[in-house]
């Protein structure tokens, strides 16, 4: 009965959907050796089945045909399904069979709703699921922080016991320790966008208040006092749904990560990166944008200057402006509209088109950054590549 009821929630909620051209404008393209069923196995993610059959893998939610509602709240499929192409009603679609493949000769039970296969695996994006790793406005000057650790020890390490300045019990008992790391700086505007934040360990508040005491369980860099406090988050997104910006983005890649220090040189497929775009841009989960090569700025070999000044901006044009008070004295009016994202090329310069070298899908963001998952590249990836709608 629980198989029976599974299923035609799949089936209905994959059911042919006539999806608006602003919702995915770039048409279907098959592979040319497409095959025209899968059974579905373990390991197996949305990604590499849909790749199967397309030669544009994030286009997969217009191929099941899924409309917006369920790009946010995306179908269940398990080891063993069969997915099949159905060419019938002239635009292609993948959709699931009634029947199931049994991979294994044990029962189907309820416990395998949690082993539905995923969009991408997540054991490489995890960590940037459950740590903050960016912090903004500021928010762990104020952050809960250790302010003593025993018999006046300087560096603390797990089964270490330390005091906090005051944490309270609704709070919870589990927390994330940090340091302040680097700050991310548009590499265009020279905007600070946020600070990045280093997770040294975790720790559990045995007594709550003010101080409150708690022991330190895990470490993976020296802990010392003054260091600040996350609330650890048991949430954490596994889904998610590929699809392109409803508008134009451009933003450049900030960071990449791996290896022991955390930031490697260059980057390729399953690398995470972060991005000079964010919730503010209207970038949002499951974003899938081109990554090109940024095209660099030469100056014109042939470039003869005109003998006409150019003319400067004014303060206004710099985003803010000077008036006078009273008594004359002046008074800086500075702008609230953020900078806007944009080169300034002066006299003479020119920047080269940009090559596109390969995709990323957007899997968390932050105000003004988010970080990206690397799922294809032609060549290698650096710091200041381009990102953009594709």
């Amino acid at each position: 009965m629980y198989k029976k009821k599974l299923h035609h929630a799949i089936i209905t909620l994959l059911a042919f959907t006539c999806l608006s051209h602003n919702v995915f404008a770039d048409e279907i393209q098959l592979k040319k050796d497409h095959p025209h069923r899968h059974v579905v196995v373990k390991g197996d993610t949305l990604w590499d089945i849909s790749g199967k059959f397309l030669k544009d893998p994030w286009l997969w939610p217009k191929l099941w045909g899924m409309n917006r509602d369920e790009i946010r709240n995306p179908h269940l499929i398990y080891p063993g399904d069969v997915v099949i192409l159905d060419l019938s009603g002239g635009d292609p679609r993948l959709r699931l069979l009634h029947e199931t493949v049994k991979l294994e000769p044990t029962a189907r039970v309820e416990e395998l709703a949690k082993e539905s296969i995923q969009t991408i695996s997540p054991h490489i994006i995890t960590p940037f699921l459950t740590q903050p790793l960016l912090i903004e406005n500021d928010d762990l000057a104020t952050a809960p922080r250790i302010i003593a650790g025993p018999d006046n020890r300087v560096i603390m390490s797990p089964g270490t016991r330390v005091y906090l300045n005051g944490i309270h019990e609704e709070d919870g008992p589990n927390w994330n320790i940090y340091r302040p790391g680097e700050a991310f700086v548009d590499p265009d505007t020279k905007e600070i966008l946020g600070t990045e934040a280093i997770h040294l360990g975790d720790l559990n508040v045995v007594r709550f208040g003010e101080p409150a005491s708690a022991d330190i369980h895990a470490a993976k860099e020296e802990i010392f006092v003054k260091d600040r406090l996350v609330i650890a988050t048991d949430e954490i997104r596994d889904r998610f749904v590929p699809h392109a910006p409803d508008k134009q983005v451009k933003g450049r890649i900030l960071r990449i990560y791996g290896g022991v220090s955390g930031g490697v040189a260059e980057a390729g497929p399953n690398s995470v990166v972060a991005i000079n775009l964010g919730q503010q841009d209207g970038l949002e989960i499951g974003h899938v944008l081109a990554i090109s090569r940024y095209g660099r700025v030469i100056r014109d070999p042939e470039y003869k200057p005109t003998g006409v000044v150019e003319q400067k901006p004014n303060l206004k044009e710099l985003n803010f402006d000077v008036s006078r008070d009273e008594n004359g004295a002046p008074i800086v009016n500075f702008a609230k509209e953020p900078v806007k994202k944009e080169l300034i090329l002066e006299p003479g310069q020119v920047k080269l088109p940009d090559e596109r070298i390969g995709l990323l899908m957007v899997f968390r963001t932050f105000d003004r950054v988010s970080y990206g998952l690397i799922m294809r590249s032609s060549n290698s990836i650096f710091t200041l590549d381009a990102v953009q709608t594709p």
